[in-house]
């Protein structure tokens, strides 16, 4: 029989409370469940099922790049490269971010990756001179051979590329040498106490053509067709020819006397000068121009006053500037190196420090490319910097990568140049010169990629890798990096070995990202021979939690009772009911849900209500009301 109206009885849920996490608090009734603290009967049937589906998880993933071959067709997610050309230096391969990030990499070590679509083993390097004090170097062809010339404390040498050497003898009392220059014929110096002259062939005696007594320090260079030297804290225009005498008048003195004047350079329309404070508070790069109005004695227009172009940051200062095919000036400094481009009128504009893990010192050009002096991993190296391209355009950042190591020497490199007109290296560190292999390949060199992470921070299994090499001279080992730079050995190909897909065995659980470490080997037969590695492709799946959809049938009437015949309700609660769970809908907040059936309870979103007005069927309820199917995802 129908239920009697009863004022006495209790509203089963409380209308007041907000949408979220609200429990339901038992009041007697034996209920199936609750959604928002307001409790439920089940309605399940043959027509309106109780069911439990999986979410749709996966996010397709859409190649919008230039490079095809990145979109998810099936259920993989890929990731590939197939050139590292733009250099090193990123943390996260994100080409979505970047187009220019498919060409990059984290760091590698040992390997040239400037020619498009190939890795490739370096040369090997080994000791070539050792002398009695840290030694200075400079490039020169004499006219018969290409060859170096080596300051060596008082010493001068002049080095061929086969190691033949020439000793050249110092005019007077010899003493420490603090800088050397060469025109191409002749090479130049400043001692202690003199600036010297001597002929790179024939006589092997040199000419003391100044008197510079109390140098304490010096930096000599040959720019413009004119000697400029630069010492103690003046500078100085030098007749290159003149056979002796006092220094000229100072072309300018710096106001700081403890001021080290580092480099001296030229460009298509200046002469510059790099100097810095020994305290660290200041370094700037000066500009000279030329009066064309005036001459001077030598009958070159004369130097006007130099004024700073070029102030670095407290703290940064410069060991070397230099202006490379009148465009690109490179700035090595005690924080690593930028690169910067010059004007028409010989300004410098500069970029942000492109490489910071190091002190950096000389540099020296070879076609596009300038190599610098510096620390490699803790051994004395270069850096290769790319100058004809940027990473992106419009900006100040080129692509770089560590270059030629003295495997095993715990120091800094301090000078660089190449033997002549040759592609040959040389560099110092300390008192020892090492010279590039000219056929031997390095043992093993490695490249490792950025952290590959999908552009989400979602959680993936790593699965497949599929390294692309030719293994016919050396061979190749992979390993997984994680997030703590952890590394894990998932395989390898030997040489001569056919290359196929990997599994991803370790790190064993889902990551966030993952990096890749290619060990490339030289060859067991031919040391001048190395493996070739062109790319890699990886496979991977999303590991993010399955979330479950859940669709309740549940009956909602004016009044009902449970099983055991305990009644509730009320005129006009069904629609209450509705109502304020179509109010919890539209805000789309989280609510509490209780299954007292099989103690389920979570937190979870409304997805749909689809109330259906019927006729009860079942003689425990009455009044308006039907069935209501509430569909809930878990989250």
């Amino acid at each position: 029989m129908p239920f009697a109206d009863d004022i006495t009885e209790g509203i089963p849920y409380v209308l007041s409370n907000p949408a979220g996490a609200t429990n339901y608090s038992a009041t007697g009734v034996n209920y199936d469940m609750a959604i928002a603290g307001q409790p439920f009967f089940i309605a399940a049937s043959d027509d309106s099922p109780y069911r439990r589906v999986t979410a749709k998880y996966r996010k397709e993933q859409y190649d919008q790049t230039r490079e095809a071959g990145e979109q998810s067709l099936t259920g993989w997610w890929f990731r590939s490269q197939s050139t590292f050309h733009l250099g090193a230096g990123i943390k996260y391969f994100e080409p979505a971010q970047d187009e220019s990030l498919r060409f990059q990499y984290a760091e590698s070590k040992g390997v040239d990756i400037f020619t498009k679509g190939q890795v490739t083993l370096l040369n090997s390097t080994a000791s070539f001179y050792s002398g009695a004090a840290p030694a200075q170097l400079i490039g020169v062809n004499d006219g018969t051979s290409d060859c170096i010339v080596v300051s060596d404390g008082t010493a001068i040498k002049k080095i061929t590329s086969a190691g033949s050497s020439t000793t050249f003898s110092q005019a007077g009392t010899p003493a420490t040498i603090y800088s050397l220059t060469t025109n191409g014929k002749q090479y130049f110096f400043i001692n202690g106490t003199h600036v010297h002259r001597g002929n790179l062939a024939g006589s092997t005696s040199d000419t003391e053509i100044y008197s510079a007594s109390s140098t304490t320090r010096g930096t000599i260079r040959f720019v413009k067709q004119r000697l400029i030297a630069a010492i103690n804290n003046k500078i100085y225009e030098l007749d290159a020819n003149n056979t002796s005498g006092a220094l000229p008048t100072a072309l300018f003195t710096h106001p700081n006397t403890s001021w080290v004047w580092s480099s001296i350079s030229e460009g298509p329309s200046a002469i510059y000068i790099s100097g810095y404070d020994p305290n660290g508070t200041s370094s700037s790069v000066f500009k000279i121009v030329l009066d064309v109005t005036n001459a001077n004695a030598l009958g070159f227009p004369s130097l006007e006053t130099p004024t700073a172009i070029i102030d670095l940051p407290e703290g940064e200062h410069i060991n070397d500037f230099d202006v490379y095919l009148g465009t690109y000036a490179v700035l090595a400094t005690n924080k690593g190196f930028r690169v910067g481009v010059s004007d028409t009128n010989g300004n410098i504009q500069y970029g942000p420090l492109l490489f910071d893990q190091a002190e950096c010192n000389s540099i020296a050009f070879r076609d596009r490319f300038a190599y610098i002096a510096t620390t490699i991993d803790g051994e004395a190296g270069l850096v290769k910097v790319d100058l004809s391209t940027t990473v992106t355009a419009n900006s100040l950042v080129f692509p770089w990568a560590w270059d030629l190591v003295a495997s095993g020497v715990a120091a800094a490199s301090n000078q660089v140049a190449f033997f002549g007109n040759t592609d040959r290296v040389a560099f110092t560190s300390g008192n020892v010169v090492y010279a590039e292999s000219t056929t031997d390949k390095v043992t093993s060199g490695y490249l490792q990629t950025g952290f590959i992470r999908y552009n989400t921070l979602e959680n993936k299994l790593f699965k497949l890798l599929n390294p692309r090499i030719d293994t016919t001279d050396g061979a190749i080992n992979i390993k997984s990096v994680d997030y703590s730079n952890t590394e894990y050995n998932i395989g390898g190909f030997a040489q001569g070995a056919a290359t196929s897909e990997i599994g991803v065995p370790y790190p064993n659980s889902a990551q966030e990202y993952l990096a890749f470490k290619f060990t490339m080997s030289r060859s067991s037969t031919d040391a001048t021979k190395g493996p070739l590695f062109t790319g890699y492709q990886l496979k991977s799946l999303p590991a993010v939690p399955r979330q479950r959809i859940i669709q309740y049938p549940l009956f909602c009437y004016d009044h009902e009772s449970d099983n055991l015949g305990v009644e509730v309700g009320y005129e006009g609660s069904a629609y209450d009911r509705l109502s304020q769970l179509e109010a919890i809908e539209n805000v789309g907040d989280t609510i509490r849900v209780e299954d007292f059936r099989t103690g389920e309870s979570y937190i979870g979103l409304i997805e749909e209500l689809d109330f259906i007005n019927r006729t009860p069927s079942d003689r425990r309820f009455s009044g308006y009301g039907g069935l209501l199917i509430a569909t809930i995802r878990l989250i």
